[in-house]
């Protein structure tokens, strides 16, 4: 089973940009659509953006829609999460789940296949 590892979550400003990464070493990344998750203190996992294995669809929160961008380069394998226009109710872990094969739209928690372990986004007003 393939291991993801988020990187690239920090400290920002309300306004700020930054980008979060999520990376597997395995030869079976490019079968794995990607979805891109959250998780505030005392709230459950929220899905945030998702990515099909090819790259060829993607999807969005009503939340972020307009100001975070997913995309994937699967020969690096690596997927992207660009946040822009931050606000300080995106403070949250995020995690990168992985689910083999499928070809939808819609991304649930329960449905990963794997996780990573999380990275810290912490947006300050």
């Amino acid at each position: 089973q393939v291991q993801f590892v988020e990187s690239g979550g920090g400290l920002v400003r309300a306004g700020d940009s930054l980008r979060v990464s999520c990376a597997a070493s395995e030869h079976t990344f490019g079968q794995y659509s990607i979805g891109w998750f959250r998780q505030a203190p005392g709230q459950e996992r929220e899905f945030v953006a998702g990515i099909s294995w090819s790259g060829g669809s993607t999807y969005y929160a009503d939340s972020v829609k307009g100001r975070f961008t997913v995309s994937r380069d699967n020969a690096k394998g690596t997927v992207w999460l660009q946040m822009n226009s931050l606000k300080p109710e995106d403070t949250a872990v995020y995690y990168c789940g992985g689910q083999r094969y499928y070809s939808g739209g819609v991304y649930f928690a329960k449905n990963m296949d794997s996780w990573g372990k999380g990275t810290l986004v912490t947006v300050s007003s």
